[in-house]
């Protein structure tokens, strides 16, 4: 059987601001392609469909969309994420046909969706995003007796539901799409932590005995442990610059009459590049790094004193900078920010406000400047409230 592994597409996230429901969209339209062209029998997508629990109009069209034309050519299975709201994602699954699956209940953890092809029957079984405070009550074997409060104990729970549903189906394969992070693998900076009672992990070994493991939530694509069995397909688009040197992908995986797998991976389309800039505004105005004005860039002004009209001159050389900041490369050592209240000396505020804009302390003829431009805006205040 050959399957298509995906997940984390956010769908209706922003990049700093950037919106991106254009380059997933134009991500989806490559994953149908994909599963047309490679006559994918199986389309797994391991949560986080969208960003957030209410995601916007268009995010739903669009995945409406791209479930339509998926299923026109595999099975389509989908288990939420943490970024997802179940019961949102996972409305009308009762009544949608038997070629999109949306396995979002927890109670349905141990019924799998069964996918025939000529090597046999493949049992799909969904482990949504597993919440311990909502779930450990749910999926405990004893009543009144909750599990412990963490991710290992509630995805435990649920991986030996599946065994013991697998153990009265002899003879087939088995395929596992979960949510969660699983010891071993590397996080980027962009998920959302979902650490609960101090535990966030989940150890490889809770998914053993099954022949596929198909892993959302960490955003690189990776194998967890030795061989492909277990595996992230990481997201499609970079959602942070410390994904920038990510290589996206999506994971195609051909599933043997033996259990066996063999993984290819499939690059991902790239909207735009990530790029970071550091380097003095005549640097940048002077095309030194003309060959990143199509990308996102991320940049660092580094003049000892803050550029007038910095960020406009930056946007005239790259217009598709998301963040623009000063950080002068001989700066000195700041101080932590100072709440400013109303007993602050505003000579001092002034000071601060100098080293932040220039990266250096002011000198002493620097702050004589300061304090008679204070006390002559003083003398004025002091005469407007005398009239």
């Amino acid at each position: 059987m050959r399957i298509l592994h995906t997940g984390d597409w956010h769908l209706g996230r922003t990049l700093l601001g950037a919106d991106l429901l254009d380059h997933q969209g134009a991500f989806l339209d490559h994953l149908v392609d994909v599963v047309r062209a490679r006559a994918v029998d199986l389309v797994v997508v391991a949560g986080d469909v969208y960003d957030r629990a209410i995601p916007p109009v268009e995010a739903v069209r669009m995945l409406s969309r791209a479930l339509e034309r998926l299923a026109e050519h595999a099975t389509v299975v989908i288990t939420p994420g943490n970024h997802d709201s179940a019961a949102r994602l996972g409305f009308g699954a009762g009544v949608m046909g038997q070629r999109v699956r949306i396995l979002a209940e927890p109670a349905g953890i141990g019924t799998p969706v069964l996918v025939d092809d000529p090597d046999g029957t493949v049992a799909v079984y969904g482990i949504p995003y597993l919440h311990p405070d909502l779930t450990r009550w749910a999926l405990a074997d004893v009543p009144d007796e909750p599990l412990a409060r963490s991710h290992q104990a509630v995805v435990g729970a649920a991986t030996d539901r599946i065994r013991a549903d697998l153990a009265g189906r002899p003879g087939t394969r088995s395929v596992v799409v979960a949510h969660a992070f699983v010891g071993g693998a590397q996080p980027s900076d962009s998920e959302q932590d979902i650490r609960v009672g101090g535990v966030d992990m989940v150890a490889r070994s809770a998914f053993d005995g099954f022949d596929y493991v198909a892993l959302g939530h960490l955003h690189g694509p990776q194998r967890v442990g030795d061989g492909d069995r277990v595996r992230y397909a990481g997201s499609p688009l970079a959602f942070s610059f410390g994904e920038r040197h990510q290589a996206k992908s999506v994971t195609l995986v051909d599933l043997a009459a033996d259990g066996t797998v063999a993984v290819e991976l499939l690059p991902a389309p790239v909207p735009r590049r990530l790029v970071d800039v550091r380097a003095a505004i005549a640097s940048i105005e002077s095309g030194d790094f003309a060959a990143d004005a199509d990308a996102w860039v991320r940049v660092a002004v580094t003049d000892t004193v803050h550029p007038e009209r910095m960020y406009a001159r930056v946007k005239d050389h790259l217009p598709h900078a998301l963040a623009i900041t000063h950080e002068p490369a001989d700066a000195v050592a700041r101080p932590a920010a100072r709440a400013v209240t109303a007993t602050s000396d505003p000579v001092e505020v002034a000071a601060d406000f100098v080293a932040f804009a220039t990266g250096a302390l002011p000198d002493d003829d620097d702050r004589a400047v300061l304090t008679e431009a204070y006390e002559a805006a003083a003398r004025v205040l002091q005469t407007e409230g005398d009239r």
